[in-house]
Parts: C-alpha cells; sequence; structure tokens
C-alpha cells in the first residue's frame, strides 16, 4: 500500500515542467519579461507609477528565475517551501495587479491627447501592449499561487 505522506512535496529537477502549478513558470517568466522590455522601449513618464511597473516586472522576472533555478536544482525539499511557494506568488500577483492598474491609468491618460505625434502614438501602443501583458502575467502569478495553495493544503 503506499504511503500517503511524502517528503518529496514539491517537485524538483525536469519534473517542474510536469507538475500542474509549475507550468506556470515559463509563460510567468516570457511575459513578465515581456512586460519589462515594452515598458522600457517606451518613453517613461511620469516616473512614479512607471518606476514601480519597472521595479515590479524586474523584481518577478529576477524571483522567477531564481525560484526556477531552485525547483531545478532540487533545493526545494524542506518543509517550509511549499509555504514559500505560495507567499512568493502571491506576493508576485499582488504586485502585478497593482503594477497593471497604474500601467493602465497611465496608458489610459496618454490615450486622451487628441492629437498624437508619431512617435507619441508608438509609444501608446507599446503601453497598451505592456498593459495586456501585465495583466496576463497577474493573472498566471494568481493561477500559479491558488494551485500552490491547494498543493501546499494537500501536504
Amino acid at each position: 500500500m503506499a504511503s500517503t505522506t511524502s517528503t518529496d512535496v514539491l517537485p524538483a529537477g525536469c519534473r517542474i515542467f510536469t507538475t500542474v502549478p509549475d507550468l506556470c513558470f515559463l509563460p510567468e517568466f516570457v511575459f513578465g519579461g515581456l512586460v519589462w522590455i515594452l515598458v522600457a522601449s517606451t518613453r517613461v513618464y511620469p516616473d512614479n507609477p512607471l518606476g514601480w511597473v519597472m521595479f515590479v516586472s524586474v523584481f518577478c522576472f529576477v524571483m522567477t528565475t531564481l525560484w526556477i533555478f531552485i525547483f531545478l536544482c532540487g533545493a526545494n525539499q524542506s518543509s517550509i517551501w511549499p509555504t514559500l511557494d505560495v507567499a512568493y506568488h502571491f506576493i508576485a500577483a499582488v504586485f502585478y495587479l497593482s503594477a497593471s492598474v497604474a500601467l493602465a491609468y497611465i496608458t489610459f491618460v496618454r490615450g486622451r491627447a487628441t492629437l498624437q505625434p508619431a512617435e507619441l502614438l508608438k509609444n501608446y501602443r507599446l503601453d497598451i501592449a505592456a498593459v495586456v501583458m501585465s495583466y496576463v502575467a497577474t493573472l498566471l502569478y494568481f493561477i500559479h499561487a491558488i494551485l500552490s495553495g491547494i498543493r501546499w493544503r494537500r501536504s
């Protein structure tokens, strides 16, 4: 009879690419990187809200990269890692949600100008793409947090 308690709560190595919550790693990585690239490629005005968007996208990109390497190396086998996994992805979802709202507001305000030179129109379109990617990244982190929470409760 199989044991219901397992010390191998979180996947390690290449198994992270086959488990349900951890399948979100690569899309989070890709969409977060796209937000970073799209916001960085436009004129950062006003500084304060877009600075927060850049911080969130770079922070989550770096932390997700670190998280993937921790999981790939198998250093996540301690009993505290399921809790850390839920906490990180929930915090990332909240950060991305706040950054997405700020970015959407700034993009909306920029789009209200009726006459736009070609350069401003290009930046506006890049900002719209960044808003969409930011909300997709928010959704991915939120789904990952929920699925990691379910996995945590089962352990």
